[in-house]
This record gives C-alpha cells, sequence and structure tokens, in this order.
C-alpha cells in the first residue's frame, strides 16, 4: 500500500470507527484484522481484543506492523469465541483477505449475541481505485480494490445471514496516488463524490445488527413468582362460599 494513499483511507476508516462505535454498548467487542486501525478506541464495553488473521498474517510487510495491542491470532472461518457471546465485531478489510468471505461472514453472526453489531470495511471494485488497482496488476496480497467485495454482494450476503443493515457509508473518491502532494491536489474529489456519485467511493463501511426473529425477551422468576401468587388469592376469594345471612 502507497504510503499517501494508505494514510488517506486509514483517516476515512478511523473517523467513520470513532462516530460508529462511540454509542454501542455491550460487555465484549473484538477487533479482527488491520491493527494499526484503531477501532475500538472510542468504544467503552470493558472487555476490548484486537486480533489480526494468522494466515495472512506476514511480519515483513511494512503495512502488518501489528502494535502491542494485538492478543490473538485466528482465522475468520473459525474464530475462537462461543455463540452468542460478542456484543461488538468489527472487520477492516477482513473479508479480503480470507479464503471463504462468505464463510467467514458466517463465523461472525454466530459469535455475535441477538442484537450485537457487526461493523464492516472493504474496498469498492466499482471505483476509481478499482480501475486504477486493476491496470497496475496489484499485488494480491496488498489492499487491492480491483479484487474487493461488491456492496451490493455483500448487503445480499448479510440478508440471507438475517443481517439488518443499519446504515451504509462511502469515501475515498480521490485516486490513489504515491505523493502526499497529489493526493492533496485531488481532495476536492471527496466533497463532489459523496454528494454526485457516492457510491462509487474506493472504500465503504457497513453496520449490520443481528436479528432473531421470534425472540422474546423472559421476564424474571421473582416477577412470575409475585404475579401467580396474586392471581391465585384472587381466585380463591372468588371461589369462596359466600355466607348466608341470618
Amino acid at each position: 500500500m502507497a504510503k499517501a494513499f494508505g494514510r488517506y483511507l486509514l483517516d476515512w476508516e478511523q473517523q467513520r470507527c470513532d462516530e460508529a462505535v462511540a454509542d454501542i454498548f455491550g460487555y465484549h467487542s473484538l477487533q479482527l484484522g488491520l491493527p494499526m486501525l484503531q477501532a475500538l478506541r472510542n468504544n467503552r464495553m470493558p472487555h476490548r481484543w484486537q486480533a489480526v488473521q494468522g494466515s495472512d498474517w506476514n511480519p515483513d510487510r511494512a503495512d502488518c506492523q501489528a502494535p502491542g495491542s494485538v492478543q490473538l491470532y485466528c482465522l475468520p472461518e473459525a474464530l475462537p469465541f462461543a455463540d452468542n457471546s460478542l456484543d461488538l465485531l468489527v472487520m477492516p478489510h477482513t473479508l479480503e483477505f480470507c479464503h471463504d468471505p462468505h464463510a467467514a461472514l458466517r463465523e461472525a453472526v454466530r459469535v455475535l449475541v441477538p442484537e450485537g453489531r457487526l461493523l464492516l470495511f472493504a474496498l469498492n471494485p466499482y471505483s476509481l481505485w478499482g480501475l486504477q488497482h486493476g491496470l497496475e496488476r496489484r499485488d494480491a496480497s496488498s489492499l487491492n480494490a480491483w479484487r474487493g467485495l461488491p456492496y451490493r454482494r455483500v448487503r445480499d450476503w448479510m440478508q440471507l445471514l438475517a443481517l439488518d443493515v443499519v446504515a451504509a457509508d462511502f469515501g475515498c473518491h480521490a485516486p490513489a496516488v504515491d505523493t502526499p502532494a497529489w493526493l492533496q491536489r485531488w481532495r476536492w474529489m471527496d466533497k463532489l463524490g459523496n454528494t454526485a456519485w457516492p457510491m462509487l467511493g474506493g472504500a465503504y463501511c457497513v453496520l449490520a445488527i443481528k436479528k432473531v426473529h421470534g425472540m422474546r425477551l423472559l421476564e424474571p422468576a421473582w416477577r412470575k413468582r409475585k404475579t401467580s401468587a396474586a392471581t391465585a388469592a384472587a381466585a380463591a376469594c372468588q371461589q369462596a362460599p359466600q355466607r348466608k345471612k341470618i
């Protein structure tokens, strides 16, 4: 990943993360992939973990230097978490680096609690970045918009897995250039692209909620006992025989 291009993308994703996770509450959250992105820094859950994809992790790559906060190496298709155990899962470009993206998304649904949130980032192949990376024949081991997952495909997968899309945002409309000076000259395209052609941005993020149809919240046991006792007393009063007046 070019330095200027990578910083441009990382800044946009960091801003989206800070806005999205601030008001998501729960107990357990996980960021899977892209350790240089501090996806959970603005979240207030007591247990927050950061993991990287073990199969595609290469510490010799300049864009894969993990900070000391990484606690876990795992495969997205086989997460070492119990069913219904995570309240928030952030997957920055995780699907693009795994061998079976659909299986990884299905695994994400498994570990999320009902009403849990999934925040996903990916590159858009139907964009200027996709065209550039296709012409450049970019290395498959780096972020490659040409090999990215289209938003509509990801949205269809989510619908099949009972994930309701809450919000989607596109960004990074400027060309993927190498030097900061040239990138700054093209930044005017962000404002124009967000208004004129928002779905042609080089990257997108999706926030979805895990829905469990037919789920009903159980009332506390003490409330049931109290209600049953009151009902039994009322029934006894109604069934008691009335005394005859003398």
